[in-house]
């Protein structure tokens, strides 16, 4: 398989896979849906500001993708996108602070800063629901446009092991439905009571 990103971005559905035997940081596996590896994301332990270094294997010889958090241990952070290959700043997620209490959501923007799309949790009443219950009731993300759901977040129920499905249905950056991906696979492993603060 080539090494460059978008070689390995052409699926319109990939599966995210959490590593559960990582002691310090966290690890990430995206599989296109006939189980080969495309990236693995590597989370960085014991960082006040949050890095994730996105690569084309699992020997971690090329970084492709980068996310940056702007902030030091911030409930609205914002995380910078970045494309290493193509040396520039892909766009921004930003988590909706005090929001996430209740109901998860994240504005996606473009490299400009322009808002281009919403990350939010399927419904109120499920958030609440998975706050409460934690393993039992599986995460489920759209991603929309204009009120239109561009990409679906699903996550497999399996009390033992995390995995998200994602499908881009409509025209959309891959890279920043990936990064997306990974960040609500973070962020649901330091809410399942990980080390690292929320």
């Amino acid at each position: 398989m080539e090494n460059s990103l978008a070689s390995r971005l052409v699926h319109k559905n990939y599966v995210l896979k959490r590593s559960l035997l990582k002691l310090v940081g966290s690890e990430f596996f995206i599989h296109d849906t006939s189980g080969n590896l495309l990236l693995v994301a590597h989370q960085k332990g014991f960082k006040l500001k949050e890095e994730i270094n996105i690569y084309t294997d699992q020997a971690k010889t090329q970084c492709v993708l980068e996310i940056r958090a702007r902030q030091i241990l911030d409930i609205t952070a914002s995380y910078d996108v970045y494309d290493v290959q193509l040396q520039q700043k892909v766009g921004v997620l930003q988590r909706k602070g005090w929001n996430a209490l209740v109901r998860d959501e994240w504005i996606v923007k473009d490299a400009n800063e322009i808002p281009i799309a919403t990350v939010i949790e399927d419904s109120i009443a499920m958030a609440l629901l998975r706050r409460l219950l934690s393993n039992l009731i599986p995460q489920n993300y759209d991603l929309l446009v204009n009120g239109h759901r561009v990409v679906d977040f699903r996550q497999n129920f399996n009390p033992f092991s995390y995995h998200l499905n994602v499908e881009i249905q409509a025209p959309f950056d891959a890279r920043l439905a990936l990064a997306s991906a990974i960040m609500l696979a973070a962020v649901e492993g330091r809410q399942k009571g990980s080390s690292l603060p929320i």
